[in-house]
């Protein structure tokens, strides 16, 4: 950031603010599919690797005060903040290690939503607005409620579906949403017409119609004509004419229409109709349509005794949706007025305000608190990584084995060569696949190097001695990629005995059209269920033992028997062998060498990192997570054995 952007008004607009008062919308969401459904259902080079505490409680007449914004904490709450936040193997990750590592990577976007929240906080200090913990207990309760959960499995489902902890609903969710809910407090109040409304919109009277959609007025008013002087044809016409898919296969028939909801003109229109009736033709939004009306509905009845909880129901409908508004509204009044100099983005304001991040209003927020709201982001997965790089690092030590600049450049030339990144003469260009690469990520360069090429480079010197490319993995990768390969039709299918009925179907009619038509009935996979039975060609040695063998022992126009393959049973209909272009493997003898390599690297990095790992004693403070390590729980039960 330049020095003339450095002093300027949050970015963010209404979008923050919407985002945080309309969560419990999209959750509600995610809470009715689960009710419905019963439940839900390799780092390198070329992309990065990746306890709350609380400040002392404020005592006010009504409860502990809720602190404004970086102080709302979660349940539990410890009196000092842990120094050591991990031990690996014996060797600590401080806290300020943790902070530094989380601002660099999450510092900028953190800043932003810490300084909407001091806005706000501001605003109801002027106020004098105060959210006690006992309110934000209250919402959230309601709110578990208001869909039939309980506290704790509500914040249970929030981390699941949203990875939200119940740190952050408290503090970046519910406290916002109650600080604006009581700033707009004058503009919230619910009118007796505006429940009717809503009323109408959800039990009120409907209309059954049936519905044409065309781009053309010319055809439109032509049908609308033939559909006026014979109304009983206009079903067809829908089915025959109308543009609109879904209506079209349903002969024009749409959800019956109800007051309040879309279009006003369509709405006077149709509820002035009598059944039989034909509508003139009304353009909306793009489109021509003509409406039938088949019916009107009659307003849903209501016992007597429910409707008071219905309009309470209503009336918080339209109050959450003048929420959303108003919110909106009063955030770019607060925005308006505010005065933001961000420190942390530029390097000349940094040098003359050290250890502050920014000023609102001429207040300073400081580095150190921007630190510690993204250890509450961002802590837990930040660590992780840093445990991460902690065993690479002590490997390496252990091996005297370092990684230096240059293995850090040769690995992005790699990368760059890799993905086509190349210069006019056909060199690896590594600045265009840095500039790609961080774009893509949204890292910088520093942070790219950092969490992708690094731990690429320093895995391949652990185990680069250990690959070893034979005769035969040669001979393989040849035929794998350069040999014959076997042209098949496939049916896959779900179950034996389905399998055993088309197997049976298919011995009786064995020709390619069958074999597709049959492809086309049964397969359960897409791609040989819409392509009447054809696949990729299958190649040797491509990870399918069982299918390639029986592939390649087919001759043309032979049927496979059932071949299982996990939980799925497969029959396939021979075409033949392809015709390799490339029968010497000395012509490609040094790209597939290259390629081997590059594919064994991997496999033994990743296999090594995974040894490391779990060998690893590793007590993590943050996450609260501790593991001893393959080798001492081996030990231990040496130790136990012998002592039997």
């Amino acid at each position: 950031m330049t020095g003339k952007d450095a002093t300027r008004r949050l970015p963010l607009g209404k979008s923050w603010v919407l985002a945080a008062v309309g969560f419990v919308v999209l959750i509600g969401g995610v809470v009715a599919w689960r009710q419905v459904t019963g439940g839900p259902q390799t780092a390198e080079a070329q992309a990065p690797v990746q306890q709350r505490q609380a400040a002392p409680v404020r005592q006010t007449a009504s409860g502990p005060l809720a602190a404004p914004a970086e102080e709302v904490a979660a349940p539990t709450r410890t009196a000092q903040k842990i120094q050591t936040v991990a031990v690996v193997n014996r060797e600590p990750i401080s806290r300020d290690t943790l902070a530094d590592e989380a601002l660099r990577r999450h510092g900028e976007e953190v800043l932003e939503s810490l300084l909407n929240r001091h806005l706000i906080s501001m605003a109801c200090q002027q106020k004098g607005i105060q959210i006690t913990e006992a309110d934000i207990d209250n919402e959230i309760n309601n709110i578990a409620k208001k869909f039939g959960l309980s506290v704790d499995r509500w914040l249970g489902l929030l981390k699941e579906e949203r990875n939200v902890t119940p740190g952050q609903y408290r503090r970046e969710i519910i406290w916002p949403t109650l600080a604006l809910r009581k700033l707009a407090e004058s503009q919230l109040a619910v009118s007796d017409a505006e429940i009717q409304i809503e009323y109408e919109k959800n039990y009120g009277p409907k209309v059954k119609v049936r519905m044409i959609s065309l781009s053309e007025r010319g055809l439109a008013e032509e049908l609308r004509a033939k559909a006026a002087a014979n109304p009983d044809s206009f079903a067809d016409m829908a089915k025959d004419h109308s543009q609109d898919v879904n209506s079209a296969a349903a002969r024009g028939l749409i959800p019956p229409i109800r007051k309040h909801i879309g279009n006003q003109e369509i709405e006077n229109t149709v509820f002035a109709m009598q059944p039989g009736d034909i509508s003139p033709v009304l353009f909306v939004q793009g489109q021509y349509l003509i409406f039938k009306c088949e019916e009107h509905l009659a307003a849903d009845p209501i016992p007597a005794n429910s409707l008071p909880a219905i309009k309470q129901r209503l009336a918080d409908i339209v109050r959450e949706s003048k929420m959303r508004d108003a919110a909106g509204d009063i955030y770019e009044q607060l925005q308006s007025s505010a005065q933001i100099v961000n420190v942390f983005n530029d390097p000349s304001k940094s040098s003359q305000m050290p250890g502050v991040a920014a000023t609102l209003n001429g207040q300073p927020v400081s580095i150190q608190e921007l630190k510690e709201e993204c250890i509450t982001r961002h802590g837990v997965e930040v660590l992780d990584g840093e445990i991460n790089r902690k065993i690479l690092q002590q490997e390496l030590t252990r091996r005297q084995l370092s990684v230096s600049e240059a293995d850090l450049e040769a690995e992005i030339v790699r990368a760059a060569d890799s993905f086509g990144f190349l210069t006019k003469e056909g060199k690896p260009d590594m600045e265009a696949w840095l500039k790609q690469v961080t774009q893509e990520q949204g890292v910088s360069v520093e942070l790219y190097v950092r969490d992708a090429v690094w731990p690429t480079v320093a895995l391949k010197k652990l185990v680069d001695n250990k690959v070893q490319i034979t005769d035969e993995d040669i001979t393989k990768g040849f035929a794998a990629n350069y040999g014959e390969r076997a042209q098949v039709l496939a049916v896959v299918l779900d179950s034996q005995r389905r399998a055993q009925e088309v197997w049976e179907m298919a011995r009786r009619n064995p020709t390619e059209q069958f074999f597709g038509e049959l492809a086309r009935q049964y397969s359960i996979e897409p791609v040989s269920k819409n392509n009447d039975g054809q696949v990729p060609p299958i190649r040797q040695n491509g990870g399918q033992p069982t299918i390639e063998k029986e592939a390649f022992n087919l001759q043309p126009g032979e049927i496979s028997g059932i071949i299982a393959t996990g939980n799925q049973y497969v029959i396939l209909y021979s075409l033949g062998l392809t015709k390799p272009l490339i029968n010497s493997v000395e012509d490609v003898r040094d790209e597939l060498v290259k390629e081997l390599h590059e594919k064994k690297l991997r496999l033994a990095m990743a296999e090594e990192f995974e040894r490391l790992r779990d060998n690893a004693q590793i007590d993590n403070f943050l996450a609260n997570t501790t593991q001893a390590g393959k080798a001492y729980d081996s030990a231990v039960r040496q130790q136990m054995q012998q002592r039997k």
